[in-house]
């Protein structure tokens, strides 16, 4: 374990190479990889719930992954990445199986027990589970009874709740670069530099990809199934290390009022809320919780007249704005369920409140073209 020594230059500068690195390799690598997928002639074809009207290539999530791991690899030269390892498998298993399930459009149960394999077999090589609750309501340490089936509901939720926004441009990959943002920040706080330095390579290889997403016309990507379960699988991994009993943050803010669940909460809001209330919905009208459909609140947003771009941005300041008010909370030294509380109900009224707020305001076919 690394002593809390005060942070220096020397602890930045590696971090912010290998950002700049990640940059330039996912910029570099998606023109080729493109014509990978127009060659291997995988594409995401427009259906009814889907917004797209034309095919469009689908190997995004190989952009990133070979950005982000080829960069933090090369931060082998300044720590010992080796516990990292089995984060970076377990990423490329679930870009390989996401891509399976783009070209081959996997069963749901199938999906969810690859899923659950996965995440147990990542919790069990790196020792994160969810087993503390660090004081909220009095708990802390739990049994691993409890902690190991609260970490497989917790992850499986996240990596579809991250998959299930992959609808319009930008949305999936500017969350990311959002949230991958400021998981960094608190593990590098704490000093855990590698899974910082990973964090950043996910950064800077989602920014050349979200830029193409966007903005690109005739050389638009998607970044696929491969892609949001990759992201998903890390996601999971940065939080479980956050929330460890054992890990570098919880050891550096143990003498703080911070609520790290809350925290970690408010960093995943709108994915995690929205998958709830669209779940809750499916199960209410007798259809599966994994059945498609178009109920999602970026849904909402392209319905009312907004565009991807202005849909994404929005989702992505409002999920921020949750997270500044949880910053309040904290500030304002409120108990630690306190903080859980005021997430919870940030993202229950965007979430819910938002939707129906839009979808029962929806202007007429002459408002939406003049907007």
């Amino acid at each position: 374990m690394d002593d809390m020594s005060p942070i220096t230059m020397h602890d930045i500068y590696p971090v912010g190479m290998v950002f700049l690195l990640s940059l330039l390799i996912a910029s570099f690598s998606y023109k080729p990889i493109r014509k990978l997928a127009q060659a291997l002639n995988f594409y995401d074809n427009p259906e009814a719930r889907k917004l797209q009207r034309v095919p469009i290539p689908v190997m995004g999530g190989f952009v990133v992954f070979i950005g982000a791991i080829i960069s933090s690899l090369c931060y082998w030269f300044v720590h010992d990445c080796t516990h990292i390892l089995p984060l970076q498998l377990a990423m490329l298993i679930m870009l390989l199986v996401g891509a399976w399930d783009d070209i081959k459009s996997l069963s749901p149960i199938f999906r969810l027990i690859i899923e659950v394999v996965i995440v147990l077999a990542l919790a069990y090589s790196t020792g994160n589970t969810l087993n503390d609750f660090h004081g909220l309501w009095g708990i802390h340490e739990i049994s691993p009874w409890i902690a190991w089936p609260l970490t497989v509901f917790a992850c499986v939720g996240i990596i579809n709740a991250i998959n299930m926004i992959d609808g319009i441009d930008g949305l999936s990959s500017g969350f990311c670069i959002m949230a991958f943002s400021f998981f960094s920040w608190i593990l590098f706080s704490s000093h855990d530099f590698v899974r910082a330095a990973l964090g950043m390579a996910i950064v800077g290889s989602l920014i050349p990809f979200f830029v193409m997403n966007v903005f690109a016309r005739k050389s638009k990507m998607f970044i696929g199934d491969s892609g949001t379960m990759m992201l998903g699988i890390a996601l999971c991994d940065f939080m479980t290390a956050i929330l460890t009993s054992e890990t570098r943050a919880t050891k550096y803010f143990d003498d703080t009022n911070i609520c790290l669940i809350a925290f970690a909460l408010a960093v995943l809001a709108i994915p995690v809320f929205d998958t709830v209330r669209v779940m809750l919905g499916r199960i209410v009208r007798g259809k599966s919780p994994f059945h498609p459909d178009k109920t999602h609140l970026h849904h909402a947003f392209i319905d009312y007249g907004f565009h991807h771009l202005e849909t994404s941005l929005l989702e992505i300041i409002l999920n921020i704005l949750i997270i500044f008010f949880w910053m309040v909370l904290e500030r304002s030294h409120l108990p630690q369920q306190w903080q859980l509380y005021g997430v919870i109900a940030a993202g229950i009224g965007v979430s819910f409140g938002l939707y129906h707020l839009l979808i029962h305001n929806k202007p007429d076919e002459d408002e939406k073209d003049e907007h």
